[in-house]
């Protein structure tokens, strides 16, 4: 398959020492556009507010 099962963790909650919020998404592992780790803005209930979620190892 090309398409991979990926999860997004918040960024933001750790450094303010608050659970961190996690998205489970898949990903196109062949695509030219994403080399890198995957970064999308989510919400985050636990900071009531939109954050920089990244993708995990």
């Amino acid at each position: 398959m090309a398409r991979d099962i990926i999860i997004l963790e918040c960024t933001e909650a750790k450094a303010e020492g608050k659970p961190a919020s996690r998205y489970a998404t898949t990903r196109n592992k062949k695509s030219i556009r994403t080399p890198g780790r995957l970064e999308k803005k989510k919400y985050n209930p636990n900071l009531r507010r939109r954050t920089l979620h990244r993708e995990t190892k």
